[in-house]
């Protein structure tokens, strides 16, 4: 990963571990709801917005930070 690209993350590299999730958009909202029924997150505010990745063009991406 780039420096540029670490400097759009919305959290601090403060060592906390992060589950990446890149698909296609409704790929990605079943993840985080299927994540959150089996509390491998304690709620949806865990996740950052859903935005479009910038490194696969047509997927979306969110960050779990745990």
């Amino acid at each position: 990963m780039t420096t540029e690209f670490n400097e759009l993350l919305p959290v601090p590299p403060s060592g906390k571990t992060q589950i990446w999730i890149v698909g296609q958009r409704d790929e990605v909202l079943h993840v985080i709801n299927e994540f959150t029924v089996k509390r491998i997150a304690t709620d949806r505010s865990k996740f950052t917005p859903l935005v479009p990745a910038p490194f696969a063009a047509g997927q979306y991406m969110t960050v779990l930070v745990r």
